[in-house]
């Protein structure tokens, strides 16, 4: 297992929902000993005019994966994993349902992270690959 402790679905899911992955609907449904898994519908909340899932709706469940795994590695008494880069290739469009990003990691060290992190329409199909490179800051205690 790569994680600092093992984490808890119901505590992920019971974080304030009041910033971006709270209101896009983002929820976590599965951790593994080196990878998580989240959901994001896709509707009016995500979707762009044309109908289909927007890609900086894409880019904001693959950011919140990769911030998430970051900090579940590392102590957050001391340390914590914010976002440095992300990049994204959106492969195929989705009108509706769900997505789910799975996220793995790449490198582990001790001042970045890097994840991959896949986005999948409901019936399997890959619809965003993403990666993202996270720094590791000390905790700035106030």
């Amino acid at each position: 297992m790569i994680w600092f402790a093992k984490p808890d679905l119901e505590e992920l899911n019971n974080r304030p929902k009041n910033n971006i992955g709270g209101l896009l609907g983002i929820e976590f449904i599965e951790i593994g000993d080196d990878y998580i898994k989240a959901t994001m519908p896709v509707d009016e909340r995500t979707r762009q005019p044309y109908g289909i899932l927007h890609g900086g709706a894409s880019v904001v469940l693959t950011e919140t994966l990769g911030s998430v795994a970051s900090n579940l590695v590392l102590d957050t008494n001391f340390k914590m994993g914010v976002g440095l880069e992300v990049n994204a290739n959106h492969l195929r469009p989705v009108k509706s349902g769900f997505v789910t990003g799975i996220c793995t990691p790449i490198h582990i060290g001790g001042k970045t992270h890097v994840w991959d992190i896949k986005l999948y329409n409901d019936k399997g199909k890959i619809t965003c690959i993403s990666r993202l490179t996270t720094a590791i800051v000390p905790v700035v205690k106030t």
